[in-house]
């Protein structure tokens, strides 16, 4: 039995995100791997073609400082304005923060929601409301609610049969999971980092020892048994283990997976262009997993952007130019290759950050107040939507709530974000809690 382990990262609450998957049984490889493939999506079961649309969300896990990067405020008392100053876009009379130069420069595509808010403070149960579309009423560490990737994965299925609708990278994110919608529709995650020279995904290939004749003999036992287990299972968690099994096996005979996650395919110089890091080559990886026909990518940024100490120090030197390198480098790729019109990038946390500044020079949490990045997926460019109050505490014009983000998402991929799906307990659970697309993108 394999086991795949999550790197851990504890954010200052105390919450640690690791992801652990015992992989298993009958000796083949990667079968029980959660969501690796569809068999087709809701589109192609009907008889129409298959959607083409993707997105990818560059998740920014504890909380991206809104002041600091895209919601500046100049004129502000010194203990809020901090230490950065705005810098002129390649749009009029948009500006953004000095570290962020490489994304000032196509600011012509992108769209920056500054008014984005909600209620919760706490990493958990804010991650839960702005990668879910619905408020948990008690801090948590999975997913009491679908994940929005999952939820696609449900409705949507992969652009390609011979691929996974939902892919998380380099590893599994803490809430990024299916809840009840059932384990087949959680992410496969390849848990390594696509910057090392060493870079290989997990159980993507037969072991040495199975060859595939064995394997279709397994095929065919797995097939035996599982009519058994059906038989008598009363819950229809059996089906959801039946996908993980028919859907590992299948990813382990075909090549089309391998290729798409194969990033040494990419030449040097694009690989450098992107960032030698973890988060440049997941954002390059997951271009090449969108276009070769994933529907939904989260690639978690790294971590550290819970700044309660020295906030300017680790924005200014680690985080931003990282980030800044990786995001414009994937909405420039997009558009080089022309497929800005059919994947939406996004870019949030869990909140923003105190626009007072603390005693260590960070800054708190602070979910009265974020920004949010879009770029592409056919949405309206080249603009920046709502506004804030003078100290950036507060959003005075266009407010947008975890719902209105998600749905705005949603309504690019054609799904009905007030699709109802029914909980353990057969509760109808609409998609969203609440929210309409935001009016000026769509």
């Amino acid at each position: 039995m394999l086991k795949l382990f999550g790197r851990r990262y504890r954010t200052c609450d105390g919450v640690t995100r690791r992801d652990l998957m015992r992989i298993g049984a009958l000796g083949i490889g990667g079968a029980t791997l959660p969501n690796l493939l569809r068999q087709q999506s809701y589109a192609a079961d009907a008889g129409q073609p298959v959607k083409k649309k993707s997105v990818i969300l560059v998740w920014l896990a504890g909380g991206p400082s809104h002041i600091d990067m895209y919601d500046l405020k100049p004129e502000a008392p010194a203990e809020f304005r901090g230490e950065f100053n705005p810098i002129a876009t390649n749009v009029p009379g948009i500006e953004i923060g000095e570290h962020l130069p490489m994304q000032a420069k196509i600011a012509d595509k992108m769209a920056i929601v500054r008014s984005a808010y909600h209620t919760n403070a706490g990493h958990g149960m804010g991650s839960q409301w702005m990668l879910t579309g619905w408020q948990p009423t008690i801090e948590v560490s999975d997913n009491i609610f679908p994940s929005c990737g999952s939820v696609v994965s449900k409705m949507q299925g992969p652009n390609d049969p011979n691929l996974p609708a939902y892919v998380n990278l380099p590893r599994m994110l803490g809430l990024g999971k299916a809840a009840y919608l059932g384990a087949s529709y959680n992410p496969f995650a390849p848990d390594s980092d696509p910057n090392s020279d060493g870079f290989q995904v997990r159980n993507l290939k037969l072991p040495g020892r199975v060859d595939v004749a064995r394997l279709d003999r397994r095929r065919g036992l797995l097939g035996t048994l599982d009519k058994i287990r059906r038989d008598i299972d009363l819950s229809g968690d059996i089906e959801g283990l039946d996908n993980f099994y028919r859907d590992g096996l299948e990813m382990v005979t075909n090549d089309k997976a391998v290729q798409a996650f194969d990033i040494k395919q990419e030449n040097a110089t694009l690989r450098a262009r992107y960032g030698r890091n973890d988060l440049g080559q997941s954002c390059l990886l997951a271009r090449r997993l969108v276009e070769a026909g994933v529907s939904y990518v989260s690639i978690q940024a790294g971590g550290g952007w819970d700044t309660h100490g020295d906030n300017f120090k680790n924005l200014k030197n680690n985080l931003l130019p990282k980030y800044d390198r990786a995001v414009a480098s994937l909405i420039s790729d997009l558009h080089d290759r022309g497929m800005q019109d059919d994947v939406l990038v996004m870019s949030f946390g869990e909140f923003g950050r105190t626009p007072r500044i603390n005693a260590g020079a960070g800054r708190d949490h602070w979910p009265g107040a974020m920004s949010v990045l879009y770029a592409g997926g056919g949405l309206k460019m080249g603009q920046v939507v709502g506004s804030t109050d003078s100290k950036a505490e507060r959003p005075t014009s266009k407010p947008a709530t975890p719902g209105c983000v998600l749905s705005t998402m949603y309504h690019t991929l054609g799904i009905d974000y007030r699709h109802n799906f029914y909980d353990q307990a057969k509760r109808p659970m609409a998609i969203l809690a609440e929210g309409e697309p935001i009016e000026d993108l769509v």
